[in-house]
C-alpha cells in the first residue's frame, strides 16, 4: 500500500491510500474506461424518450404513464449521489465502481424482460442506483488519479460521450424501436457493462480512505423518502388515483420528512447534504435557479417523443431525428460559450437566456400538422444550442465563491439538486398534460395535440418566471470561475 503523491494529488488535500499496484498502461487506459461508463449512463437517459409511445402500448398503458419509468431512474439519482463519495471513501474505488457498473447492468437486463409497467419502474430504480454511483466515483477516481495540470484534458476528454450520447440516443432508440424491439434498448448494456466489469478490474486503481466519517444513515432516510414521496404525490395526482385529501396529506408528511433532514442537518458533524453551504449567494442562486429552471425544461424530452408520434403521426425513426438537432446545436455551443459568457457576465446571461428559453418552449406550443419539418429542426436546433448555455451556465456558477474544501460537497449538492428538478420536471410535464389531455383526446390527434400545446405554454411560461430567481445575481458574480470549468462543464 501506498499513499498518493507527486502526479497522484488528491484534491480535497487528504491521503487517500492507492491499494495494490497500479502500472501506466493502466493509466492511459483509465480516462477510456470512465469514459465507457459515461457514455452507458448518458445513452440510457435519452435513449428511452424516443421509445415511449412503443413501450406504453406495449404495455398496455397510456403514454402518459410511461413518465414514472423516466421520472424513476433521475429520482433514484438524485436519492443516492449523494453517498457516492462516502462508499468510494469506505470501500475502495475498484469496488464501488465495479458493483456500479454490476447494479446498472443487471437493473437495464431485468428493464428489458419487465412486462408490467410497475415492475419496470423497480428495474429502473436500481439501474438508478448504480447510475448515481459510476460518474460521481468515476470522476472522483480521474481527479485522485491524474496531477491537475492533466485534469482540463481528461475531463475534455471523458465528457465527449456525455455529449455524444444525447446525439445518438434519439436515434438509436427511434432505429430499435423500428427495425427490432423495444427491450433490446435496454439489452444494449449488457455488452457494454460486461466488458466495463473486466477493464475495471484489470486497470481501475483502488483508492480508499484510512479513516471514514460515519455515514449519515437518518439524513439519508428523511432525505430519500421525502422526495420520494414528493415524486409520487407528483405523478399521482393528475391521474386522480387518490383524492385530493390523501394526496395533501401525503404532501404534507413528505414536507416533514425534508423538514426534518433539514433540522437534523444543523445538529451532526457529518450531515448526508451540507445545507451550510447555502449560505454562499451565488452558490445559493445557482442552485436554486437551476432546480426551478429545470423543472420547466426538465419535461421536454418526455412531451416532445409524444408530440411528434402520437400527436404528428411520425415514425420513431423520424421522432429521434427531429429530435437530434437539440444534441448538435448544445456542442456547437461549446465553441462560444466563453465569450457568451465574458462579453454578458453570468447575470446577464442566465437572465436572458432563461427568458428565451421560455420563449422557445411557446414557440413548441405552435408545432401543429402543417408544420414543416424545417422549421421543426430550426427550432429543435435554437433550443438545444439555448439549453446547452443555460446548464453549462448555471452548473459552474455553483463554483464561483466555494472554497476548494468545499467544493465536492458543493458538488454533491448540485448534481443531487440537478437530479431531483429533472425528475420532477418529468412529472410535473405528466401533471400538465394530465390536466389538459383528457382521455378520449388520445383517439383524436388533433385535440392530442392541442393538450400538448397547452402543456408547453404551461411550461414556457414557468421558464420565464423562473428568470427572477437570476436577479439576485450582481455583475461581477462568476468572473472568477476558470475557463476550463466553462468549457468542460455541461
Amino acid at each position: 500500500m501506498q499513499t498518493t503523491s507527486g502526479d497522484r494529488p488528491y484534491r480535497d488535500r487528504k491521503q487517500a491510500l492507492l491499494v495494490g499496484s497500479y502500472s501506466m498502461p493502466s493509466r492511459n487506459l483509465l480516462p477510456w474506461l470512465v469514459a465507457v461508463a459515461f457514455f452507458m449512463e448518458s445513452l440510457d437517459t435519452t435513449i428511452l424518450n424516443t421509445a415511449v409511445p412503443a413501450i406504453s402500448e406495449a404495455l398496455h398503458v397510456t403514454p402518459l404513464s410511461m413518465k414514472s419509468v423516466l421520472a424513476s431512474y433521475t429520482l433514484s439519482l438524485a436519492v443516492f449521489i449523494p453517498i457516492s463519495g462516502w462508499m468510494a471513501d469506505r470501500f475502495g474505488t475498484r469496488r464501488v465502481f465495479a458493483a456500479a457498473i454490476g447494479v446498472f447492468t443487471l437493473g437495464s437486463f431485468l428493464c428489458g424482460v419487465s412486462s408490467d409497467i410497475h415492475l419496470l419502474v423497480f428495474c429502473r430504480l436500481l439501474q438508478g442506483c448504480g447510475g448515481a454511483m459510476m460518474v460521481p466515483v468515476g470522476r472522483l477516481t480521474l481527479v485522485r488519479t491524474f496531477a491537475k495540470s492533466e485534469l482540463v484534458r481528461v475531463m475534455s476528454f471523458v465528457s465527449i460521450p456525455a455529449l455524444v450520447g444525447p446525439m445518438l440516443g434519439p436515434m438509436a432508440g427511434g432505429l430499435i424501436v423500428r427495425y427490432l424491439h423495444w427491450r433490446i434498448i435496454f439489452f444494449v448494456n449488457i455488452p457494454i457493462g460486461i466488458l466495463g466489469l473486466l477493464l475495471v478490474y484489470l486497470h481501475l486503481p483502488d483508492y480508499r480512505e484510512e479513516k471514514t466519517p460515519p455515514l449519515d444513515l437518518v439524513g439519508l432516510i428523511l432525505f430519500g423518502s421525502g422526495i420520494a414521496l414528493l415524486s409520487y404525490v407528483l405523478e399521482v395526482f393528475g391521474e386522480h388515483t387518490l383524492g385530493m385529501v390523501e394526496v395533501l396529506g401525503l404532501l404534507a408528511i413528505s414536507v416533514a420528512l425534508l423538514a426534518g433532514y433539514g433540522l437534523h442537518a444543523r445538529g451532526v458533524n457529518f450531515p448526508l447534504l451540507e445545507l451550510s453551504l447555502f449560505r454562499v449567494r451565488t452558490f445559493r442562486t445557482a442552485v436554486s435557479g437551476n432546480f426551478f429552471t429545470r423543472l420547466g425544461i426538465g419535461g421536454v424530452p418526455f412531451l416532445l417523443p409524444l408530440l411528434y408520434q402520437v400527436g404528428l403521426g411520425l415514425s420513431p425513426v423520424e421522432s429521434g431525428l427531429l429530435i437530434m438537432p437539440q444534441a448538435v446545436a448544445s456542442m456547437s455551443m461549446k465553441l462560444v460559450m466563453s465569450r457568451v459568457l465574458t462579453r454578458l457576465g453570468y447575470r446577464g446571461v442566465l437572465i436572458s437566456n432563461t427568458v428565451m428559453i421560455g420563449i422557445l418552449l411557446l414557440w413548441f406550443a405552435t408545432i401543429g400538422l402543417s408544420t414543416s419539418i424545417p422549421t421543426i429542426v430550426v427550432l429543435a436546433f435554437l433550443y438545444g444550442g439555448f439549453t446547452s448555455l443555460q446548464y453549462t451556465s448555471m452548473n459552474t456558477l455553483v463554483y464561483a465563491d466555494i472554497s476548494d474544501e468545499q467544493a465536492s460537497r458543493a458538488s454533491s449538492i448540485a448534481s443531487t439538486s440537478q437530479q431531483m428538478s429533472i425528475s420532477f420536471g418529468v412529472a410535473i410535464a405528466g401533471l400538465a398534460t394530465a390536466f389538459f389531455l383528457p382521455a378520449h383526446a388520445y383517439a383524436d390527434r388533433t385535440e392530442f395535440i392541442h393538450g400538448i400545446h397547452k402543456a408547453f405554454l404551461a411550461l414556457g411560461g414557468f421558464t420565464i418566471l423562473s428568470a427572477i430567481v437570476f436577479g439576485r445575481l450582481r455583475a461581477g458574480d462568476g468572473e472568477n470561475v476558470s475557463l476550463h470549468k466553462v468549457l468542460h462543464t455541461g
